[in-house]
């Protein structure tokens, strides 16, 4: 097998690194909210939340693309053996990555007030939101070296640099809280008003997502010189006799990070919507400020936090399919490109589905572990928003196929039309049933299964693919639902003899277990594919030694 074959069949591999590493960043991003929700409570989580919509926002417009762009553009040119083109590529996204990442920062760092009041209607996420604007240029520039590693067919440096940002993150959120919400409640006390504790320690949080993305820029600049000189092999031996001009480079760049762009602010502008149209709803019902903030903290750190981490698997396994689709399009081999969106989408729901149904079943008790306040509400939106995580999986991946099979406008026009009906579905329950959260959350759903649909429908069009139901969906839920009926019934049986923290463990412990088995008994997945994923001789070897597969 040569090299270009090696690079293009390992994405299963690579996507599982990714995988791993963001499920684990989410882990440690949903364990460092614990002691932050404990430190500043659901209204500081409000603030910290809006803030972190509006500069996700600016993200996304400025560098959130640029990963998966510039991977697939270098991936494109390495499959053909061009080097010195690729290379031409990555300065011409550092420039690029420089200009908009730098643009957004002082957007941010000017219009902060304007942005908070009048979109969030949350006036104080102004200081946390001041404290994210250096990280655009830093995440910029972080962006387009993930996508020089990925384009290479590497997915280490990206899975290393995310773990450090986020072990960082992790503990200079909570330090910085705990000292911004002391010099913010000392503020309140001047002021006569609580909510500046709160907005406060909220900034706190913020300085560490900073100073994570610092550390994580500095890890991949290192890594970056010491592959760089292998990298220089391949741009000496370098035949090619079409070198390609900046001005092109950048046009390449334009073409393929717009779509892109558009694609991702409309998916994740539903966040800033979500908040905006909730926030007005309850304003116009005399809801003052503080209460608003709470009800979203109980949303985005309680709710949402939790259906993040299953999600993180798909995210990964988009960055590492696009170069390997993109290579195998390049080639004309649509039938390898086939089986790697099949073998993506099984790994996908393997994961995406038990999630889904062990958040509906033992999402309260899992929340009463980890957090402090309303968990009643928060235990409720995870029963009804629980199918997200599999629709926005689905959905998540779906975009990656479509941008690595150059439908790169598909996505923008399935999200613009998901977002008018999430929308116009959103103020209907919001607004005028005033059905709070839960309305938030129910638009929610809608919103990532019309782009499931719509994505896919465009994908069996242009691909010729056809989904395989049964070991991909049906096997999976039987066994995810053989696993939530063992995983309530033992949570109440040893809720009677134990406290609720011991039972809900050994009642996630079992339903691993039970998920597993029921499984591999019903042949969801065979032996090869398990050999696949990440680990998967460890797992096939205890499969057979218990005569399961």
């Amino acid at each position: 097998m040569n090299n270009k074959e090696t690079r293009s069949s390992n994405f299963i591999v690579q996507g599982g690194i990714l995988a791993a590493a963001g499920i684990i960043s989410r882990i440690i991003g949903l364990l460092y909210r614990i002691p932050l929700q404990k430190t500043i409570g659901d209204s500081g989580m409000g603030y910290y939340s809006a803030a972190f919509q509006i500069y996700s926002i600016m993200l996304i417009i400025s560098s959130y693309s640029l990963p998966v762009a510039v991977s697939k553009l270098i991936a494109a040119r390495i499959a053909k053996d061009q080097y010195r083109n690729a290379n031409k590529l990555f300065r011409c996204a550092m420039v690029f990555a420089t200009v908009t990442g730098g643009a957004a920062c002082l957007i941010v760092l000017f219009g902060a007030d304007v942005m908070a009041s009048n979109i969030m209607s949350l006036p104080r996420s102004a200081i946390a939101l001041r404290v994210l604007a250096p990280a655009l240029v830093i995440v910029a520039l972080m962006g387009v070296l993930r996508g020089f590693f990925q384009g290479n067919g590497t997915m280490m440096p990206t899975a290393t640099s995310q773990l450090l940002e986020q072990i960082v993150n992790a503990v200079f959120s909570v330090l910085m809280a705990i000292k911004l919400f002391e010099y913010g409640t000392r503020v309140g006390a001047l002021l006569r008003d609580d909510a500046y504790a709160a907005a406060y320690g909220a900034a706190g949080g913020t300085f560490g997502t900073l100073s994570g993305a610092i550390a994580g820029f500095i890890l991949l600049l290192i890594i970056f010189f010491l592959f760089r000189r292998s990298f220089l092999l391949g741009i000496r031996s370098d035949d090619t006799d079409h070198p390609e001009s900046y001005g092109r480079m950048f046009r390449m760049l334009m073409i393929t990070i717009l779509p892109v762009i558009l694609s991702s602010t409309i998916y994740n502008i539903s966040d800033v919507l979500d908040q905006g149209i909730f926030g007005k709803a309850m304003g116009n019902r005399a809801v003052d400020e503080h209460t608003i903030a709470t009800y979203w903290g109980i949303f985005s750190t309680k709710y949402k936090t939790i259906i993040n981490v299953p999600v993180a698997l798909s995210n990964a396994l988009c960055s590492s399919m696009m170069p390997s689709l993109t290579a195998s399009i390049e080639r004309g081999d649509r039938k390898t490109a086939r089986r790697k969106v099949r073998m993506g989408m099984r790994f996908v729901m393997i994961i995406a589905i038990p999630c889904a149904v062990g958040l509906a079943v033992l999402g309260e008790p899992i929340l009463s572990m980890l957090f402090t306040g309303d968990i009643e509400t928060a235990g409720m939106l995870l029963r009804i928003g629980s199918a997200s995580v599999i629709f926005y999986s689905m959905s998540t991946l779906s975009n990656g196929v479509l941008q690595g099979i150059d439908r790169m406008n598909v996505p923008v026009r399935n999200s613009a039309i998901a977002l008018v009906i999430h929308t116009g579905l959103l103020y209907l329950l919001t607004a005028v049933l005033d059905l709070k959260l839960y309305g938030v959350v129910i638009s929610i759903i809608v919103f990532s299964l019309t782009i499931c649909i719509l994505n896919w429908i465009d994908i069996k069009k242009h691909l010729g693919y056809r989904q395989e139901i049964r070991r991909t969906f049906l096997i999976p839920f039987i066994a995810s639902l053989i696993m939530g009926l063992v995983g309530g019934l033992s949570y109440f049986l040893f809720c009677k003899f134990m406290g609720s923290a011991v039972s809900c463990i050994i009642a996630l412990i079992l339903c691993v277990i039970v998920y597993f088995v029921a499984l591999l008994l019903l042949g969801g997945v065979r032996e090869s594919e398990i050999r696949a994923f990440p680990g998967g001789s460890i797992i096939a070897a205890v499969a057979k030694f218990l005569h399961l597969i």
